[in-house]
């Protein structure tokens, strides 16, 4: 569920009409209403409550700094993947004892920084990481915790962009390999193998994925007990999928149904990562009708908002549904909402059914708050949209929009 309704037919985010945040700071806009993703994060953390697991909301689907911080206030971990999200979790002021770190590609830099600074673990996804990891903590006098991220080759039922526990995917270790590497582990004098790390996709939107892969990793933990070797924690990672078109995911506590059973008989500590379920339906993008163009074979509304703005239709073809801010009851007509970047991949919808709109018309692409604006670029010298917060009937503005000095506020001009 989320806070955007309609009430006497204008759009409102919680108690604010967008259509007045919008006169206020313009399009394209992304407008995040903060009752939506405090609440899921706080019923994951119901749900969930028997085993009291540390939720580490993954910075990756939106890492806006006040998103951060409202969710580390109430309790909540982060899961980073750069150097770059460490700065910001740090910024927010997220205890290094409530971040993992996970990435196929962790420079010298990056392990460096977050060894420094004590997080809780690095999720290792390979051996000559593992080993890189040993030999940057050695030469800082420090020993580091890490979880073995483990592929255990389970599918998703998603987009295979967005697969990550088959075989075939770039991340995470096999079974045999994981078993070798911990039973091997004593020659790497300065990192603690501490927990398991799996995370099989991402829009998952049925239990049976979860189950089987969390099932076969807790199998592989017993096996290295059984061989004296013991694992504290377990992380369960994320993916869990959310209402984008005419999906049926379950709920938290229906998830929690799932894999309760499973985690309380394990008796690890359980860490999970999600992102997509708290923060994808929080946001929407505000777009503007800037022309209506017809073709003899189609008719195209194009607006201000383009895959700079939210790359996921032209990169997975993925749904979002879209609304004008005022309701309309009449005629209804097939169109494209297409941006204004020059590829034709882009576009917001296609072939959808739409009242009948106009130069100057509001639309509202929903379900944007997840790789939204985290995904968004600068490509054809775009400048990337403001960000606004709502909290009951109060409006922040948490990202300002970008103006041309941002454009090149890195760039030098040399003779040549």
């Amino acid at each position: 569920m989320h806070e955007f309704n309609f009430k006497d037919r204008r759009l409102y985010c919680e108690n604010v009409p967008v259509d007045r945040i919008v006169k206020e700071f313009k399009t394209p806009l992304y407008v995040y209403s903060y009752a939506t993703f405090v609440g899921h994060f706080l019923k994951l953390q119901k749900a969930f409550k028997d085993i009291d697991p540390l939720i580490c909301y993954s910075v990756k689907a939106n890492s806006n700094l006040s998103v951060l911080k409202a969710l580390v206030d109430k309790g909540a971990g982060l899961d980073i993947v750069s150097g770059g999200e460490l700065f910001r979790a740090l910024q927010v002021g997220c205890p290094p004892e409530r971040i993992v770190y996970a990435s196929v590609g962790k420079t010298e830099v990056e392990i460096e920084a977050a060894i420094k600074k004590g997080i809780l673990f690095f999720n290792v996804e390979s051996l000559p990481e593992l080993e890189n990891i040993n030999r940057i903590a050695a030469r800082l006098g420090k020993c580091t915790r890490v979880a073995l991220r483990i592929n255990p080759d389970v599918e998703p039922r998603t987009h295979h962009y967005i697969t990550t526990g088959k075989l075939t995917n770039k991340f995470g270790i096999d079974f045999q390999t994981a078993g070798k590497i911990i039973l091997e582990s004593g020659r790497l004098s300065h990192v603690r193998i501490k927990g398991i790390h799996i995370h099989i996709g991402s829009q998952i939107t049925i239990g049976a994925p979860f189950v089987e892969a969390i099932r076969k990793v807790i199998a592989f933990i017993r096996k290295l007990k059984a061989a004296g070797i013991s694992i504290e924690y377990l992380n369960i990672g994320g993916g869990l999928g959310i209402i984008y078109k005419n999906e049926r995911p379950q709920t938290a506590q229906q998830y929690a149904d799932k894999v309760l059973p499973i985690l309380k008989k394990s008796g690890l500590r359980i860490i999970m990562e999600p992102g997509r379920f708290i923060i994808g339906s929080a946001a929407i993008l505000v777009t503007r009708v800037l022309y209506v163009k017809k073709t003899p074979l189609k008719k195209f509304v194009i607006v201000d908002a383009g895959m700079n703005d939210l790359i996921r239709p032209a990169l997975y073809s993925a749904h979002h549904e879209i609304v004008p801010l005022t309701f309309s009851p009449g005629a209804k007509e097939k169109v494209d909402i297409v941006g204004p970047i020059c590829e034709s991949g882009d576009f917001l919808a296609k072939e959808r059914v739409l009242p009948a709109m106009k130069e100057g018309d509001l639309l509202a692409v929903m379900c944007a708050g997840a790789y939204g604006f985290s995904m968004a670029s600068n490509y054809n010298s775009r400048k990337r949209a403001a960000e606004v917060l709502v909290k009951n009937k109060a409006v922040k503005l948490i990202r300002r929009r970008e103006n041309n000095d941002d454009l090149v506020r890195n760039e030098f001009i040399v003779e040549t």
